[in-house]
């Protein structure tokens, strides 16, 4: 498998909005553990708020580090297509997980230009 050398500014680029992204599912997670944990039960998902939960944080911690960031990248794009499953059935808006879904193959594609056939 040949390596493809990735510019100064992609790799900055992928930093920033993985850096950002991660920092949303830590947020995400927390509120899901600590802080706003009536809204799992809202979404009758109460009883699997903690597993969830860790599964967000551990997800987004390979998504963050380029060496795992592929496993990270499927690892999200499945939960996130959960998010927007649960926004639809519950009437919710499904802008938001839309955005960070296509933010996470944004970086996806920026770390590993590999996915794209040319």
């Amino acid at each position: 498998m040949a390596t493809t050398e990735i510019s100064k500014t992609r790799k900055i680029a992928a930093w920033v909005i993985a850096g950002l992204l991660t920092g949303l599912y830590a947020f995400s997670a927390s509120g899901k553990l600590f802080l706003h944990p009536e809204q799992m039960d809202q979404l009758k998902l109460g009883d699997w708020r903690i597993i969830i939960a860790l599964g967000e944080i551990t997800s987004a911690l390979l998504f963050l580090f380029p060496r795992t960031n592929i496993y990270g990248t499927l690892l999200l794009s499945a939960y996130m297509g959960g998010a927007i499953i649960i926004h639809m059935t519950g009437g919710l808006s499904i802008v938001m997980p839309s955005v960070v879904l296509i933010l996470i193959w944004i970086v996806g594609f920026l770390r590993n230009p590999e996915l794209v056939k040319r």
